[in-house]
């Protein structure tokens, strides 16, 4: 199973030297790293003329390897080397030993290969590549295989630092890094394949990460008990708007896939009642005001925002539920009547938003989305979810999660819905925020890809389509823990 934990540039190089004064070699990562490289040309591509663009540090330390490994293989490899290693380097060892031509750092070279290696810079990249650089990368025409990251790339943004190639394929060491996953970058990488070197995992005890791959492994699904009952799985409201009602009742409908034991709505008016009525038989419709439904303590958990209006009334009614102590999952119009006053939120549980409304309560978040998406958990003290193609979930703990399962079909209209009412029924379940929204999230992803059958990605996908693989997802998850 590949790992969880996601490691920022930083933390990597920490890990290497925890690792190094254990009594681990350089040069004897160096090898390893440089053969895992060798390994992933030699299993995805036939023997053709070689490039590798070796860098002066440990990058290209690994490219010299990797050359003289596929050419002990017998394929026809050149270096060319932007700068030569800093003597005494393990990079300069490694360049010691390489035998083979040596050919210009130019773009004539770079055009006649059939494969090229990109050595140059690995994902702690602090600056742009220099245009010179960049000339000889953009001459590629063949597929390019990246050490670590495609250079250029900011390994713990996933942001390109001006520009960085696009990779076929991507070999990176012992953990993956944040800008494996997040976008643009996990696109940039081409296929990923992660090689363990030798590092022991006990060098995470003195990393202590923070920043995992959203999945299974990461959290644990109630299970419910013999005795449980109706009243012990939790009782989620939804408040519903009289013009968009049917944003409540996609919400509403996913708490109940997700495991809730009631889920009810609640309507504005008795018009409104009248039509939430002919949904879904399950689903419970109250016509008394927020003040009263309060008043009952089993109501847990609150879902705030979807299809009410961003006005002053919907600010006023989160602030009554959070004072009454229950749990909320603030979305939608929730999120932008706090625009520009994100302490309107204080107290919230979860909130979700897109990136729109995360900029209009937080301002824009910049290229290190993972850094702000934080920020903004630890303002609130809420676990903050950034919905999107790479969804980021972030607790005021500073621990973080990225999912990436999230097919293109989810770009549509109420899944965001969706996905705020499957973390409410978690919640009223009894997981805890973050456990819940990472949940949310990743069985949001996988039950869009149930729903698609084997269709493309990006085809067409209701909301409605992927709400009955809700309780397949889930079952599934149950049924494979250990």
């Amino acid at each position: 199973m590949t790992p969880l934990e996601l490691l920022a540039p930083d933390e990597m190089g920490r890990a290497d030297r925890v690792a190094m004064a254990a009594g681990m070699a350089g040069p004897t990562l160096m090898q390893a790293a440089g053969a895992a490289v060798a390994r992933a040309v030699r299993a995805r591509f036939r023997p053709c003329r070689v490039l590798v663009l070796a860098g002066p540090g440990n990058n290209g330390g690994d490219g010299y390897v990797a050359a003289r490994l596929l050419e002990q293989a017998g394929w026809p490899v050149a270096i060319a080397a932007l700068a030569p290693p800093r003597p005494g380097s393990d990079a300069a060892g490694a360049a010691t030993r390489w035998r083979g031509p040596m050919v210009p750092f130019a773009a004539e070279e770079v055009a006649r290969a059939g494969l090229v290696i990109d050595a140059l810079f690995g994902a702690g990249l602090a600056r742009p590549l220099e245009a010179s650089v960049v000339h000889v990368l953009q001459a590629a025409r063949a597929p390019l295989v990246a050490v670590d990251v495609p250079s250029g790339l900011d390994g713990a943004t996933g942001q390109p630092m001006g520009y960085a190639p696009q990779a076929a394929l991507t070999v990176t060491f012992f953990r993956r890094k944040p800008g494996h996953l997040l976008l643009p970058g996990r696109s940039l990488c081409g296929r990923l394949e992660l090689a363990q070197i030798g590092l022991p995992d006990s060098v995470l005890a003195e990393i202590a990460p923070s920043t995992f791959h959203n999945g299974p492994g990461l959290w644990r699904l109630p299970v419910r008990p013999p005795e449980s009952h109706k009243f012990s799985l939790g009782h989620v409201t939804v408040p519903a708007g009289a013009a968009l009602t049917g944003a409540a009742r996609l919400a509403a409908g996913a708490a109940r896939r997700a495991g809730a034991g009631l889920v009810s709505l609640a309507a504005p008016d008795r018009a409104t009642a009248m039509l939430l009525r002919s949904g879904e038989p399950g689903l419970m419709v109250a016509e008394e005001a927020p003040a009263a439904l309060l008043g009952d303590e089993r109501r847990n958990v609150w879902v705030l925002g979807p299809g009410l209006p961003a006005t002053p009334a919907t600010r006023d009614l989160l602030r009554r539920v959070v004072d009454a102590g229950r749990q909320v999952v603030a979305d939608g119009g929730a999120l932008t009547a706090a625009a520009g006053k994100p302490e309107a939120l204080h107290g919230v549980s979860v909130l979700t938003p897109h990136a729109g409304e995360f900029a209009r309560v937080f301002g824009a978040p910049g290229e290190d989305r993972l850094a702000a998406v934080r920020a903004a958990a630890a303002r609130l003290s809420a676990v903050a979810v950034l919905k999107g193609a790479d969804t980021i979930i972030a607790a005021p703990d500073g621990r973080a999660a990225i999912s990436d399962n999230a097919p293109p079909a989810l770009a549509t209209a109420g899944s965001g819905d969706v996905l705020a009412g499957m973390i409410a029924g978690l919640l009223a379940q009894g997981m805890a925020p973050f456990e819940a929204a990472c949940a949310g999230v990743w069985l949001h992803g996988a039950a869009a890809e149930r729903a698609l059958g084997g269709r493309p990605a990006g085809a067409p996908l209701l909301p409605e389509d992927f709400m009955a693989e809700i309780g397949v997802s889930l079952a599934s998850v149950l049924s494979s823990r250990p």
